[in-house]
């Protein structure tokens, strides 16, 4: 399925650098990935290892054109904090998802299957097939 809009996509991760190399590198492989709206969420206000609501909150803002908002997550406290926001109701965009996928490879999926056009189900679902990747 086609959206009219691309769907964003929110690194979250308790490094800046980790957050915004992940972006990066999805940008990357989706050819330079310009139409796809994607923001990292990394570290704290202050710069330090940690994840921020403050932070989550403006990169998912920042992201949202209408066809929803994939968030991907590093590790557990991320997990937490998303899911807090989501619970408050009003803090993030109202199709926002928090999408269990392995983090790199899903951060990929996600922003390579936006940028194809796909809608925000299509791109959830692509990150969570990163799971299956294999390596070897």
């Amino acid at each position: 399925m086609s959206t009219q809009e691309p769907v964003g996509v929110v690194l979250v991760s308790h490094s800046a650098q980790v957050a915004e190399a992940v972006a990066e590198l999805a940008r990357g492989l989706a050819g330079g990935g310009a139409a796809v709206p994607v923001a990292a969420a990394g570290g704290t206000e202050g710069g330090g290892l940690g994840t921020s609501a403050e932070l989550i909150t403006a990169a998912a803002a920042s992201v949202d054109r209408g066809a929803g908002v994939a968030v991907l997550v590093d590790l557990g406290s991320a997990v937490l904090t998303v899911k807090a926001l989501l619970a408050e109701g009003d803090e993030l965009p109202g199709a926002t998802r928090l999408v269990d996928a392995p983090f790199v490879e899903g951060a990929v999926a996600a922003v390579v299957t936006s940028a194809a056009g796909a809608d925000l189900d299509a791109v959830e679902a692509a990150a969570q097939e990163a799971y299956t990747y294999r390596k070897v």
